[in-house]
């Protein structure tokens, strides 16, 4: 019987885990956000640190089991393996992400058993702090679902131009250890510590860290295509899916800037020299800039998911030269390169899917120039590396700019969770962005994150509108993340100094 009550614990922890996607879009239920860790924090009382990993590792498997469910729709669909073998790669990968919440639940009760204050207020948001960073770097890194998303129409949202999402994710973890020490020791005293993060929260909303420039706004046409994943690469639909995009420019040359979506060009640059000299023409013409994704391939056989622009550039006349395009640094793990090949190639179709055996663009790249205006792309799965994406900006940078496409998980959770970390770097940068996908979301957000224009997903559109840039800048962008390392650092040292004296 003692062993049967043994497991409610992880069992419980499972189910909380799992009620955490639902403060994700495209729920937004954001209190759940806070609730969850206060709950796994209740349900690691009092135990071992071996009883805390497998707590830790159950809420963990809850949460990126129902989380990050869309993985396996690409899987199931493209990955030509049979459902146990899908399941299993899948129940793999959510058992691997599991492993950073086992550990920040083993260090906690290893470390810092003692329910007192430096537990709950120095020690857990920090060590929440080092896992939430280590499973965005380990392996190239996958920060999915870190808690500060689900706040960016919440009232913590405010935080981000201070220090990003990571701030509001230890905002997070402050207030609900505040509140599990309050109801463990009565000391009810201890709750002034979230009503001051909320207090602030809510009044840092009337604070504005930049302003919209009028005199430099330019409107855009964001062309979906909706073209179908499973035909887009087959030869007899290469034609077809350019000149769709093709014709829906042309009806919209009155348009600043155009922009099609990432892999837009179901070809090599290379092999389309003609038709790119013509369309670069074109948009000259029309005193326009067209920006597409595009795959590449050097002298060297090294293949690049690339970005190109034409018309209205400060490149001159259209040339294949890859030192002007931008090339995407941060690989989609599997999709676009497979770690450990020269094992999981020979297993299954899926590891062998078209275009999966990409090089790196340098992490550091210049801004894209269209038409007079500098934007700071990221490409698809780039855009959840906010680090990446801040060090891209520079004093110039009018827009943010992200081309995807997220047709790979079908009607999923998945692309509205991508469009809510996206809306994220907007908010952190005070920098207005742009979004332009295969088959949604496609949408425009203003310095704040708020979208402003937006198109339904998978229906053929284009999506006409005026984005604004702004002047100005907010404390992220000029420090990034460093402030939180040094905090990291402190609390844990005064947490340990604290636990031996």
């Amino acid at each position: 019987m003692k062993n049967y009550l043994r497991l409610l614990r992880p069992i419980g922890a499972a189910f909380v885990g799992a009620s955490t996607t639902l403060a994700f879009a495209p729920y937004q239920l954001w209190p759940l956000a806070l609730l969850s860790p206060l709950i796994l924090l209740f349900l690691l009382q009092g135990q071992t640190a071996r009883r805390a990993l497998f707590i830790g590792y159950a809420w963990g498997f809850g949460q990126f089991a129902t989380g990050i469910s869309w993985v396996h729709v690409s899987i199931d669909s493209f990955g030509g393996m049979p459902k146990f073998a899908s399941v299993l790669l899948m129940a793999l990968l959510v058992g691997y992400l599991s492993i950073y919440s086992a550990l920040f639940a083993w260090s906690l009760n290893r470390f810092f058993p003692n329910e007192n204050r430096t537990r709950y207020l120095l020690a857990a948001p920090a060590l929440w702090l080092v896992f939430d960073w280590a499973r965005g770097w380990v392996m190239t890194g996958f920060p999915w679902l870190w808690l500060g998303y689900s706040q960016i129409d919440g009232p913590l949202a405010s935080y981000a131009p201070m220090g990003g999402v990571e701030l509001i994710t230890l905002l997070i973890i402050v207030t609900s250890a505040s509140l599990a020490y309050a109801i463990q020791s009565k000391h009810w005293l201890i709750t002034v510590i979230p009503l001051v993060i909320f207090s602030v929260g809510f009044g840092l909303r009337n604070y504005d860290w930049v302003t919209p420039d009028p005199t430099r706004t330019k409107s855009v046409a964001l062309i979906q295509g909706n073209v179908d994943q499973a035909l887009k690469w087959l030869p007899s639909q290469r034609w077809p899916t350019i000149m769709k995009y093709t014709d829906l420019s042309r009806e919209n040359w009155d348009a600043d800037i155009i922009i099609w979506p990432e892999a837009a060009i179901p070809a090599m640059e290379f092999e389309l020299p003609s038709f790119l000299s013509n369309l670069d023409s074109a948009a000259k013409m029309n005193n326009t800039a067209i920006i597409t994704g595009v795959i590449n391939k050097s002298e060297s056989d090294e293949y690049y998911n690339s970005i190109l622009v034409v018309g209205q550039t400060p490149y001159g006349d259209y040339e294949l030269d890859l030192d002007e395009r931008f090339h995407k640094h941060h690989l989609l793990p599997f999709g676009e390169f497979v770690p450990f090949e020269d094992l999981l190639r020979p297993i299954a179709p899926f590891f062998n899917l078209p275009m999966s055996s990409f090089s790196r663009g340098a992490y550091v790249q210049p801004n894209i120039v269209a038409n007079g205006m500098h934007l700071a792309p990221a490409l698809c799965y780039e855009i959840i590396f906010n680090e990446q994406v801040r060090q891209n900006v520079t004093p110039e940078t009018d827009y943010l700019l992200t081309l995807s496409n997220d047709a790979w998980f079908g009607r999923s959770i998945g692309p509205l969770q991508h469009m809510e970390i996206a809306r994220m770097r907007a908010l952190e940068l005070g920098i207005p962005l742009i979004r332009s996908t295969n088959n949604g979301i496609t949408a425009v957000t203003d310095h704040n994150g708020k979208i402003t224009a937006q198109i339904p997903q998978f229906e053929t559109a284009v999506l006409r509108t005026e984005v604004t840039p702004t002047n100005g800048t907010t404390w992220y962008r000029e420090a990034g993340t460093w402030p939180l390392y040094g905090w990291v650092l402190l609390s844990l040292a005064w947490g340990l100094y604290l636990r031996r004296k």
